[in-house]
C-alpha cells in the first residue's frame, strides 16, 4: 500500500508541474539500473556538514532521486518526507538514516545511497606564495596540481617545496613535502598527490638568505641568495669570485645556531675533488678563508 501511495503522490506532483525530483542546484542523479545495488561510499572518512551538496538515490523509487544542499542546521529536505538531519554522518551512515525514515513513512523497503558532490563544510585552504590564496570549495577529489591551479597558480616568490598538511579524524596531523621541480618541471606523477576535504596547502615564500664570505676571496662581503636555492660552501665561494692565489684550502665557518655559536671546518680542495661532501650553509653563516703561508 505504501508503494501505491508514494507513486500516486509523485504522479500528482508531476501533473501539477511541481515534481520534487529536481532542485535549482542541478538535475537529479540517475537512478541505479534495475538489479543493481546503490553505489558504495566514495568518501568513507568524510563527515557531512553545512553547505555540502549531496546526491541521494533511492533504488525502489527513482522519482525520489535528488540533489540537496545541507542546511546550516545540518538537515536535508527530502520530497514527501521533510527535513532529515545528516550532520556529522559519513555517506554510509546518512544513507542508513534516510533509509530508516523512508521505510517508516513511505516505503516498505528502501535501498539508499548518498554521495557528497561538493565539500563546502571542510574546504581546502591554500596559503603562501600563490596568486589567489584562501579557501576553495571543490567537487569530488582534486590533485595537488588542480588545487594550485584553482588558487591561480604559484606566485613569483614561491619557494622550492609545497607542503600539504592533513588532519585525521583522530586529531593526528600528517605533513607531506612536495618539491616544486618534481611537480612542475619533471612532472613526476608521484608528486601530484590527491587532495582531500580539509587539507591545508602551504607554499612558503622564498626569502633572502645572506651569508658572509671573508678573507682570501676575490669579492669578499655579503652573498645574498634565495631560500629556494641550494646554498653550499662551493656556491658561495663561486659567487664571491673564487679564491685568490694566496688562499688556504682550509675554510672556517662560524654559525650562530639555537644552541649558541659554533664553528665548522672544511677543506675546499677535498670538497672540489669530491672527496668530502659540500657544506650546507644557512642564514647568517660567516665563511672565512685564511691566507696560506706555503
Amino acid at each position: 500500500m505504501k508503494q501505491i501511495a508514494i507513486a500516486s503522490l509523485v504522479l500528482v506532483y508531476v501533473l501539477l508541474g511541481t515534481a520534487p525530483v529536481r532542485t535549482q542546484e542541478g538535475p537529479a542523479p540517475a537512478a541505479p539500473s534495475p538489479g543493481s545495488s546503490p553505489l558504495p561510499s566514495k568518501n568513507p572518512g568524510y563527515r557531512i556538514g553545512p553547505r555540502d551538496l549531496v546526491a541521494i538515490r533511492v533504488f525502489e523509487t527513482p522519482e525520489l532521486n535528488v540533489e540537496r544542499r545541507v542546511s546550516e542546521g545540518g538537515d536535508v529536505n527530502l520530497p514527501l518526507v521533510g527535513a532529515v538531519s545528516v550532520a556529522d554522518l559519513n555517506e554510509t551512515e546518512a544513507a542508513q538514516k534516510i533509509k530508516g525514515v523512508l521505510e517508516s513513512k513511505l516505503l516498505q523497503k528502501a535501498s539508499v545511497a548518498v554521495q557528497v558532490l561538493e565539500f563546502r563544510a571542510r574546504p581546502i585552504a591554500v596559503i603562501g606564495a600563490v596568486r589567489q590564496p584562501g579557501s576553495l570549495s571543490f567537487s569530488g577529489r582534486w590533485t595537488l596540481l588542480e588545487a594550485l591551479t584553482a588558487a591561480g597558480g604559484l606566485g613569483e616568490s614561491h619557494g622550492s617545496v609545497v607542503y600539504v598538511l592533513r588532519r585525521a579524524d583522530n586529531g593526528l596531523t600528517d605533513q607531506v613535502a612536495i618539491p616544486v621541480d618534481d611537480l612542475l618541471v619533471r612532472a613526476d606523477p608521484r608528486s601530484n598527490i590527491p587532495i582531500f576535504a580539509g587539507d591545508l596547502i602551504n607554499v612558503p615564500v622564498a626569502v633572502d638568505v645572506t651569508v658572509y664570505c671573508l678573507g682570501q676571496v676575490k669579492q669578499p662581503g655579503a652573498v645574498a641568495s634565495k631560500s629556494s636555492e641550494h646554498i653550499t660552501l662551493l656556491s658561495v665561494i663561486a659567487r664571491a669570485g673564487g679564491l685568490t692565489d694566496r688562499a688556504s684550502s682550509k675554510v672556517l665557518i662560524k654559525r650562530n645556531g639555537r644552541d649558541g655559536p659554533s664553528e665548522l671546518t672544511a677543506n675546499f680542495k677535498r670538497i672540489l675533488a669530491g672527496k668530502e661532501p659540500d657544506v650546507e650553509l644557512v642564514q647568517g653563516d660567516v665563511v672565512i678563508i685564511k691566507e696560506s703561508f706555503f
